[in-house]
């Protein structure tokens, strides 16, 4: 894109070339798990570089050098803030400076799991008013197909027409779905190829351009529908996936004497069309246990059901009662009535070796657990020191219990959800009673003193 090209609106070549030049000014609106790990790498690439977050504690902890995700490197937001290539504020005005905008707010379900993009249209609505000449826009948050040009599109065209922009000329705009995961080394914000697909083709150019200044590899699509598309595929693949093992978990119990575990691993030994994926004590994190239904309500709007896609989610959303069954079986045979049972929950962070707790399956553990009754639930994660988990007898803060041998057999069960690496498994199972094992992790200790119910082992 250069400027002898007649055919490229003057000011896409004036933003490509800002972007060449280092030149440009990076916003990110929402300072979370998307957010901040971009805003730090356009930083480390040599943008000037501002995070927007209606969140004030957040802003004042980024700007006084306090990390608040693991992904981020401490030393490259210390770097970011000494060098001024980044700081934080709640000030939207401050986007009429910024070329390239990137939204990076969460995408809920509401109760009864229909879409909730009020956090993208109210960053739509705050950034609008500061359009100018030469600005790209960027939706990055998990949504519907259609959120960007029918949403997003028209609160920015409504200012637009006003100022005499016009889309695609004048101003940019854009989606490219995030693709973090959370604790993952190998892939990052800056090696994990991303997609991108713009409302008009110059709009996915300049998009790409401003994507390909701290991604390795990006992969245009046709418009901002199909990378919406593309998006919801990905994470309702693996739901659909998750939700087949985990039917499977409870078979192998029911039938007895197989185990999923040792099943999938022989099956992982085929070299083509599989791919494992295994059962756990339900779905966690941001993506997967929202994508299904986002998709549903879209087919709805087109009288088309998706019912083998929301079948798969409510097959995961039943996993954390199949999981409390087991504990309360656990109890039931040990001389303690259920109101006077202690239960201690191993993980509040929905996967391994991270302190990303949305969604976790420990907070429906937690509330089922108390609903039937049991007198005492607490939580044990190192990554996350305290645990907030709604309720239906409230808002609770758990702090996490140490694992020491003293106060591991002061419970009656334990529920293994997360397997984190720093969990000393050979002292829980020989301090314990009893462990439900919902991730395999210990199925390389041998002769346990804890009676061990493994998930999809056969032995409920």
């Amino acid at each position: 894109m250069t400027e002898s090209d007649l055919s490229v609106p003057a000011e896409a070549v004036r933003l490509s070339r800002k972007l060449s030049d280092r030149q440009a000014h990076i916003g990110i609106v929402g300072l979370g798990y998307v957010g901040l790990p971009l805003a730090v790498e356009f930083a480390k690439a040599g943008f000037r570089t501002t995070g927007l977050d209606v969140n004030l504690d957040r802003v004042v902890r980024l700007n006084s050098g306090e990390n608040y995700i693991e992904d981020v490197a401490n030393d490259d937001l210390h770097l970011a803030l000494s060098s001024r290539m980044f700081s934080a504020t709640s000030n939207f005005e401050d986007a009429a400076k910024m070329d390239v905008v990137f939204i990076c707010v969460p995408t809920p379900v509401r109760s009864h799991k229909d879409p909730d993009t009020s956090f993208i249209y109210s960053a739509a609505t705050s950034l609008a008013p500061h359009l100018h000449a030469g600005q790209l826009i960027i939706l990055k948050s998990t949504t519907w197909p259609g959120t960007t040009e029918e949403l997003v599109g028209p609160v920015l065209e409504k200012v637009a027409k006003v100022k005499g922009l016009k889309l695609g000329e004048d101003y940019f705009l854009a989606f490219s779905p995030e693709r973090i995961d959370p604790g993952n080394k190998r892939f990052t914000t800056a090696n994990t190829p991303v997609v991108v697909g713009g409302a008009t083709t110059v709009c996915t150019d300049v998009a790409c351009r401003a994507i390909e200044q701290v991604v390795s590899l990006v992969h245009r699509v046709t418009s901002p529908r199909v990378a919406e598309m593309e998006k919801l595929l990905e994470n309702i693949f693996r739901s659909v996936n998750i939700a087949l093992v985990n039917e499977l978990a409870r078979l192998c119990d029911r039938v007895g004497g197989i185990s999923v575990w040792e099943v999938v691993e022989a099956a992982a030994t085929k070299p083509f069309g599989y791919m494992p994926f295994y059962p756990g004590p339900g779905l966690g994190g941001h993506c997967i246990p929202i994508d299904p239904y986002y998709l549903s309500w879209l087919a709805r709007r087109f009288d088309f059901e998706t019912s083998f896609i929301t079948l798969s989610a409510r097959t995961n959303e039943e996993m954390p009662h199949y999981v409390v069954e087991a504990v309360l079986r656990a109890i039931a045979e040990q001389p303690i009535r259920l109101s006077e049972a202690r239960v201690l929950v191993l993980g509040a962070a929905f996967k391994k070796d991270v302190d990303d707790t949305r969604h976790s399956p420990a907070q429906k553990l937690i509330e089922l657990l108390l609903l039937e009754g049991v007198s005492k639930v607490d939580i044990s994660d190192s990554h996350v020191p305290v645990f907030r988990a709604s309720t239906s007898k409230g808002i609770l803060h758990l702090e996490s219990v140490p694992l020491t041998k003293e106060t591991v057999g002061t419970y009656d069960v334990l529920i293994l959800a997360t397997d984190h690496s720093d969990y000393p498994y050979e002292m829980l199972a020989n301090e314990a009673r009893w462990i439900v094992d919902t991730r395999n992790a210990f199925s390389h200790i041998e002769n346990p003193r804890a009676t061990i119910l493994l998930l999809g082992g056969g032995r409920f």
